[in-house]
Formats: C-alpha cells, structure tokens, sequence
C-alpha cells in the first residue's frame, strides 16, 4: 500500500512541478492547460517506451512500429543530445508529422493505429529547443518501467489530474479514488465480463477494474488475455483521452486500441445492437453539461434532453445486457427533476433494478465543486421493486471535504459490511416502488431517521449559499454564450 508523503512521490511531484516551471518560461506554453497537454504527449512517449522495454524482454521477436530515429530512447535518453533549433525542427518537422501519418501494417497495427490516434490532436507548443531540452532530462529522470514505480506514477498522475481540474473544465470533475475504488468493489467486474466506461476521461473507473479483475480472478497467462480484451472506453476531449491511453499503458493494457476518442452519445440509440451490449458499465458523466445541437435527435422522443448526465443514463440503459450490472455518479437534480427526468427515472425503474442509491454529502468534490452527489447502482432485466438507501455521513468530528481533507475509502467500510444483509439504521432505509410512483419518481428521499439538526451553522450555510450562486452563475453564463452564438451565426 502507498504510504501518504513518502519519499518517492514526493521527489516526483516535485520533479513534475520543477517541469511546470521550466515550461512557464517559454513563450509558446500558456496556462496550466497548455502546459499539461505539452507534457502528456512526452509522458505518453517516456511511458510507450519502457512498456516497449518490458516488450522486448518477454518477446524477442518485438518489433515496435515507431521509426527507431523516433522511439524516445533515441533521441530523448541523451541529455547531450538535440537541444536548441535542432530539437525544435526534430519534433516539428520529424516527430510529429512522422507520428501523425504512422502506418498501421503488420504485427504492430494495433499499437501503432495506437500512436497514430494520440498524436492526430496533440501538438508542440513550446518554442524554445533548450527549454524543451530541459523538461526531457527531468521526465526522463523519472522511471516507469518497474512495478516499484506504480505508486509513484500514481502520485504523479494524481498531480496532473488535480492540475488539470484547476486549468478549468466545466462540467468534468474527476472522481476521488475513494469513490471509484468503493463503486468498483460493489459492481465486482469478473473475468471475461466486458467493462465500459463510455465517459472514461482519463481512465480512473477503468485501471480501478483492471486492477480489481487481476487481484481476485487473473491466475493463468490466458486470463490476462481475456482481460486485456475486456475492457473498453470512449472520452470525448484529446487531452483526458491521451491521459487515459498513457494510464493504459501503464497499467498494462498492451495495446489500448479499445479507448477510442469521440462522443458515445454522437451515435443514434437505434444502432446499438447486441453486439455493442456489455456486461459491467461504471461512469461518472460530466453533469451541468449541456451537448450540442442535434446530440439529442440521436434518442427517443420522450426522451430527449440537452442535458449531458441524462442522456447517458438513457445510453447505459441500452448498452446494458440483461443481467448486466452499472454504477453511476449523478448529482442531486436528476433526483428530483421533473419533465423529461421524470420519464428517464420512470424508464429506468421499469427496465433496471434500481437497488441502491449511496447519498454522498457536499464537498466530496471540493474544490471543484460543492455540488452534492449520489451513486446510483442497479441491474438491467428486471424492474425495481424498492430501492434502498445509504446516506454517507462525514467522518466524525468533521463537518466538510477539502482538497487536504479528501473522502477516503476506509469511510466506505460500514456501507460495505451493510451491503450483503441489509437491515434499516440511522443511515440506511428502503422505499417500495409503489411510494416512488406516488411521488412522481422523485427519488430525492430524506434519512427518515436522520435527527433534525436546527437551520445548521450560520458560516457553512452562507458558504453553501455562496456556492450555489456562484454554480447558477456559470450555467446563466453557459447558456447566455450559448444563445449568442446562435444568433451570431458561425464567423466567417
């Protein structure tokens, strides 16, 4: 198990923020999320190459599809080697028009198709050879290719991650570890069962399951194969997208040729066939997004809605096999929205066993946002007959989450000793779906047995007031930028 703060990681946090450094010197780098997208597509390459190393030592007949002149140890081992003009005209010229264009032939199609899609919307931003010289010595300086080094990956990652969150990305907010790890855990992805997260952004849920699969079920080499072919998932934007290839890798998956970059939801409802069906779905969608014109065409009438976490509940139920099993993280207004909510609830406890909604308290995605949320868990092929719930209260003596002060997994253990025999407690209760049809499917249910506590701390609820307000002015926002363009029409 990582220990918190130990030495390893953080020299490679440090490592990783010294890299930062270097790139804000250079005039071609701006802002924390230029700096990020330059630094994943070396990451990807440094990454790549010890997975190649690790190749060639089981296999000696490996031919990687990279030009030699391109594979990282080429060209960026040597810290003598290209620096200045030359470096920049090598990656410019060389490096990524090479990779762009990589042919998919022979042996190595896969991982080059591979290659070829992670360097299709990657770019070089920085515009200084000797800086760029720099920041290759320090990621080179870091090792990836022992298992030794997974948790210092793990921490590196997490860094970038929590970068990635501050560079700003509405409607996308990482899921803490705690939480994917304890969805994992209940869902229990076996071997051989396909795993999608049709929403992946950087593959958090999806190396949670790879892992999950190998510690209880991977005994033979043929059971890593049947694993490495299981898993699958789809991320709209190029930078989370190059992430969750380089996770992949990482966690080795040899060719990650079934994380694919594009929109699930671009696909109409009716394409989808049993052989798109699978076995385990486990997403946290981005919620408050809303998707383009003409995404919403793409499902049936009454249910059509712009709103990005609803559409993909609607998706999940399709892609859903009987007796197939799915966790999701909503946030609270799907619970108790009306209108076209109401007939997405109402569908999905007709076709789905609904069997547990965890209530998370607010702040578990503190900083980013103070938007509560629920994880909702249910099986497809038979309809709800009650729903059970489990409110999840702060760990004692605290009264909120925060970026030092994270929601940890050991707080999920009552919730999993409760889980195989089910009994009502002062955080737990069940619903008959006779009652949920009489409320209009408002799922938004209070602990029953929760005491009332009076209106609550004076600062907390100003807080929350504050937060509320500043989420309400973002989506006024949104939607105002949104109508402008509409009537502006595209610029020529």
């Amino acid at each position: 198990m990582r220990r918190e703060g130990s030495a390893p990681a953080l020299e490679g946090r440090a490592r990783i923020k010294s890299i930062q450094d270097l790139m804000r010197k250079d005039a071609g780098v701006d802002g924390d999320a230029q700096r990020i997208s330059q630094l994943v597509w070396m990451l990807f390459l440094k990454v790549l190459d010890d997975h190649e190393a690790e190749q060639e030592l089981r296999d000696s007949g490996y031919k990687s599809p990279l030009p030699e002149r391109l594979r990282w140890r080429a060209w960026a081992k040597n810290p003598e080697g290209l620096t200045g003009e030359p470096l920049l005209d090598f990656v410019n010229n060389d490096l990524f028009k090479t990779l762009k264009a990589l042919p998919a032939k022979g042996k190595s199609a896969a991982i080059a198709s591979v290659v070829r899609g992670v360097f299709e919307d990657a770019s070089n931003s920085m515009k200084s050879g000797t800086l760029m010289r720099q920041v290759i010595h320090k990621l080179d300086g870091l090792g990836f290719h022992k298992a030794s080094d997974r948790h210092e990956f793990g921490d590196l990652y997490e860094k970038l991650l929590a970068d990635l969150q501050s560079a700003g990305n509405a409607g996308e907010y990482y899921t803490p570890r705690a939480v994917t790890q304890f969805i994992i855990d209940q869902v229990d992805p076996r071997l051989g069962e396909k795993v999608l997260d049709p929403a992946c952004g950087t593959g958090g849920f999806l190396t949670c399951a790879i892992e999950h699969v190998r510690r209880r079920y991977v005994r033979h080499p043929q059971d890593e194969a049947t694993l490495q072919a299981s898993i699958s998932g789809v991320e709209k934007k190029p930078l989370p997208h190059l992430l969750c290839v380089t996770n992949m890798l990482f966690h080795g998956i040899e060719v990650p040729s079934n994380i694919r970059h594009g929109n699930t939801l671009a696909r109409p409802l009716r394409d989808y066939g049993p052989e798109d069906q699978v076995d385990v779905i486990v997403t946290n969608p981005p919620f408050g997004g809303v998707e383009e014109d003409g995404i919403e065409a793409h499902f049936p009438q009454a249910l059509r809605t712009r709103e990005t976490a609803d559409l993909f509940l609607v998706l999940m139920m399709t892609l859903l096999r009987d007796g197939g099993r799915a966790a999701l993280v909503l946030p609270d207004g799907i619970l108790f929205g009306e209108g076209v909510k109401t007939r997405i609830k109402e569908r999905l406890l007709e076709a789905c066993n609904l069997h547990t909604i965890v209530r998370l308290p607010r702040g578990v995605f503190n900083p980013y946002t103070g938007i509560k949320t629920n994880l909702l868990f249910f099986t497809k092929g038979k309809p709800t007959r009650e729903v059970w719930y489990y409110e999840h209260p702060y760990p004692s003596g605290s009264r909120s989450y925060s970026k030092t002060k994270p929601l940890r997994l050991e707080e999920f253990q009552p919730e999993k000793r409760w889980w195989p025999h089910r009994q009502e407690n002062e955080h737990s209760w069940k619903v008959r779906i006779e009652d949920i049809r009489a409320r209009g499917y408002n799922l938004d249910l209070k602990n029953p047995h929760a005491l009332e506590e009076g209106p609550g701390d004076a600062d907390a609820l100003l807080r929350q007031y504050r937060e509320a307000t500043a989420e309400a002015l973002k989506v006024r926002n949104a939607l105002r930028d949104e109508l402008r363009a509409a009537l502006e029409g595209p610029r020529r």
